[in-house]
């Protein structure tokens, strides 16, 4: 096919069919379709398509006629680093605060809060945790006490409008550890209250094991692993594992799943 404008012509007919009126559409196919054979239009109309696809625009086209409706508005992805040594230190302290601000309609992330929090009971990180985390101490020596932290993410929320109660947002956790165990721990300890809204989310281990029928004994590994997905980032980094959450969950909704607490109520 040489002609550009019948070129221009098919491309519009293939990709903007939806758009046009039922008339106008049906006019445009009786100017074009004389020019050529069918066979010659069938497979313009495949090139166009593999075109678009590896521009992004086919699959994003696709997403937006059957992305399934969640339930919440928007998914707060949350991943803590503590400190760890082996044997195991008690008691552990958040060091590592990130949450990811997910678009519920679209799976996009949206907004960001990342800190460190300085702990106070063992100041010093062990050679363990830098080796495992990434996080040296350097980058936790004064940083805000976990009450400044958890001060400043009630901030974050009611800017990102996560406050108003029209607004249905969750947490999401790979496990329960952090939620259930940690972040009430620690709070606990240091004689701080948890907020209503961290007392509710979606273990991403057990939506995964429900989606794919699986349980993904080696966590984000094996959910990345079993939907063909490259690992983000370093793993036991905080902000980094809540990338590859969000990754993960963008992949499932896009497969049809529509995600539910997990975690039962306090």
């Amino acid at each position: 096919v040489s002609d550009a404008s019948g070129c221009s012509m098919i491309a519009l007919l293939h990709t903007g069919a939806a758009r046009l009126p039922q008339n106008l559409l049906s006019r445009s196919r009786q100017a074009v379709c004389p020019l050529f054979p069918a066979g010659v239009l069938k497979g313009f109309s495949s090139i166009v398509s593999r075109k678009l696809a590896s521009h992004g625009f086919g699959a994003s086209m696709a997403a937006m006629s059957s992305f399934p409706p969640q339930r919440y508005h928007y998914f707060l992805v949350l991943d803590f680093e503590a400190t760890c040594d082996k044997p195991q230190i008690h008691p552990q302290e958040i060091i590592e605060f990130p949450i990811l601000k997910l678009n519920g309609r679209t799976m996009e992330i949206e907004s960001t809060f990342h800190m460190y929090v300085q702990p106070v009971v063992h100041p010093q990180l062990t050679p363990f945790c830098t080796e495992l985390t990434g996080i040296i101490q350097g980058m936790v020596d004064g940083q805000p006490s976990l009450q400044q932290v958890l001060e400043r993410v009630d901030e974050w929320m009611a800017k990102e409008g996560l406050l108003d109660p029209s607004v249905k947002s969750i947490f999401v956790t790979c496990g329960d550890w952090d939620l259930k165990v940690m972040l009430p721990g620690q709070c606990q300890y240091l004689g701080l209250p948890v907020a209503d809204y961290f007392k509710q989310w979606i273990n991403l281990k057990k939506a995964y094991s429900f989606a794919m029928g699986s349980w993904p004994k080696n966590g984000l590994l094996d959910m990345n692993k079993g939907l063909n997905l490259q690992h983000i980032g370093r793993p036991h980094s905080g902000i980094d594992d809540c990338k590859n959450i969000a990754n993960i969950m963008k992949t499932l909704a896009h497969r049809g799943f529509i995600f539910k607490q997990t975690s039962k109520p306090f």
